[in-house]
């Protein structure tokens, strides 16, 4: 694609990087036939090479409007027109570009703004996001039905956090959502840990990855946060800990970016980029532990579960087909959608902000998983397990909850 951005822009790194990447861009749709949002909305400036051209109209000087902000903001940063480009266009970075000199040159409104601000701050909190919960559970029953399938059910004990030490030492991450949501997911990862012979930690102070502040356009909060959690974590990386391992892949994508984010900054660019390093997503981590797993739990029966990859899995972090070959070692059938590559419309704040296309998106990929004949449906990230159970009657959980299930039935067996 040929470009014509200002010297001024082109001499800087940001504009460097956006112009090597539109110059990558063929122009050949490829993009668009992978898009969900083209998919559903049919508009050419809905789907990737539109909102390339967009970009560079803007970039180049060109003036924008609300219009602009609409078509990018319908925009999920699934990234699946990134694993489809057969020219390696890196959209999501451009995008954040795109989206950085738009919030420049088209302010929103101040109430929105505003709102956008609450509302990072209200997910940003695991305090305040789990008091919110509780009250959101208790009144559920006289609440819009909009505000009410959005609320889970009250979570229920998956048994004791495990208490045993091992010399072999992971840290994780709570999240800020994930505790009160499904408190279940860093439980069933910790067992399955222990099993295996390795203590799971989480480390004082250490909170939220960055990825609602930096989706939201806040990106120095994002860096605060970023930092925050290398300080937390860094006492245990000089004490040898094996990995950082992420059980919400919407974390893991944005925490292995971390040496990106803060290239910058001298004080922490070279352990952001060790920290990038040492992070695995929990089907990476897991993935060498196979032979392992399968001793402990040996296959019980016949039982089929639907898989829905999350595009931070499967797009973000290019991670695909270890989470199926675990559980098909534990013999269990893994069935994918024919839509398993499109987004569930989940996308973080997505379907709160775009709450009409978040549920078309869900109810398409929801009809998908119904006709595969699954018992349950597993996936790997906390959004896309609470956006799919709004649509859908047959259990949603992460797959690791499926594992640790499994370890103690047969952990049951052998001691009957």
């Amino acid at each position: 694609m040929q470009t014509r951005l200002p010297q001024t822009l082109r001499n800087t790194e940001e504009g460097a990087e956006a112009e090597e990447i539109l110059r990558k861009c063929v122009h050949c749709g490829f993009c668009n036939a992978t898009c969900p949002t083209y998919q559903v909305l049919g508009d050419e400036l809905d789907g990737p090479r539109g909102r390339i051209y967009l970009i560079k109209q803007m970039l180049e000087g060109h003036a924008t409007t609300a219009q602009t902000q609409l078509h990018l903001d319908r925009c999920l940063t699934c990234r699946n027109c990134e694993t489809t480009c057969p020219s390696g266009v890196q959209f999501g970075r451009l995008l954040e570009t795109g989206r950085r000199q738009l919030a420049l040159q088209t302010p929103r409104p101040l109430a929105v703004r505003a709102a956008r601000r609450a509302l990072a701050a209200f997910l940003h909190q695991p305090t305040l996001f789990s008091t919110a919960l509780r009250l959101g559970q208790f009144m559920q029953p006289v609440l819009p039905a909009a505000v009410s399938e959005k609320i889970p059910p009250r979570a229920q004990s998956g048994g004791k956090w495990p208490t045993r030490v091992h010399p072999d030492k992971v840290l994780a991450l709570a999240g800020c959502v994930q505790p009160a949501m499904s408190p279940g997911i860093n439980l069933a990862t910790a067992q399955v840990l222990d099993a295996l012979g390795v203590q799971m930690v989480m480390a004082n102070h250490a909170g939220c990855c960055g990825a609602i502040p930096l989706h939201l356009g806040f990106d120095e909060d994002a860096l605060i946060d970023a930092r925050r959690n290398i300080d937390a974590w860094w006492p245990w990386v000089e004490r040898g800990v094996k990995a950082i391992v992420m059980n919400a892949s919407g974390c893991g994508v944005t925490v292995k970016d971390y040496g990106r984010l803060l290239r910058h900054d001298m004080c922490y660019a070279a352990k952001a980029e060790r920290i990038a390093a040492l992070t695995v997503d929990v089907s990476e981590f897991l993935d060498g532990y196979t032979d392992q797993l399968h001793r402990l739990i040996k296959p019980l029966g016949t039982r089929t579960v639907a898989f829905h990859p999350p595009c931070t899995l499967q797009h973000g972090q290019q991670i695909r087909g270890k989470v199926e070959a675990i559980l098909s070692v534990l013999g269990i059938t893994v069935k994918l959608p024919q839509n398993a590559h499109l987004c569930c419309g989940s996308a973080g704040t997505y379907s709160i902000l775009q709450s009409e296309l978040s549920k078309t998106l869900r109810d398409k990929k929801c009809e998908a998983l119904s006709h595969l004949g699954a018992q349950c449906v597993v996936s790997a990230n906390i959004g896309c397990i609470c956006h799919l159970q709004t649509g859908t009657s047959i259990p949603v959980m992460h797959w690791v909850e499926l594992v640790a299930q499994l370890l103690g039935t047969a952990r049951e067996i052998e001691s009957s």
